[in-house]
């Protein structure tokens, strides 16, 4: 499988974005083709990092920025690590860093698991 990129998060693993889940983000959400540095960045020096209790292997990662699209604020970057390394799952632009369960995260990670 070919590799967009490959950057080193700041909890020291290297993270992949595959031209799979490259197809996957511009098809959901396309306006992330300009924000290729800002993902890698935001894995790297992120603002906050919070994970999802059903999968301990999954993270988020946020970074917020003032040059993004519309009102939001922020960058996200869902990473799952795997045999020591990790891969992106999905990328997005969000309003506020979530604390919380939500449906959105719900259903990527139901995906995750039938996957």
């Amino acid at each position: 499988m070919k590799i967009i990129f490959e950057t080193i998060d700041k909890n020291g693993k290297k993270i992949k974005l595959t031209t799979k889940q490259h197809s996957h983000i511009m098809k959901k959400h396309p306006y992330m083709h300009k924000y290729l540095e800002e993902i890698k960045e935001t894995l790297q020096k992120p603002d906050k990092i919070t994970s999802f209790s059903l999968n301990p292997d999954v993270h988020y990662f946020y970074k917020g920025y003032k040059h993004l699209e519309k009102s939001n604020k922020f960058v996200l970057v869902i990473a799952k690590y795997l045999n020591g390394e990790g891969y992106i799952i999905s990328t997005y632009l969000e309003k506020n860093i979530r604390w919380k369960n939500t449906k959105h995260t719900i259903g990527i990670m139901m995906k995750m698991q039938i996957s």
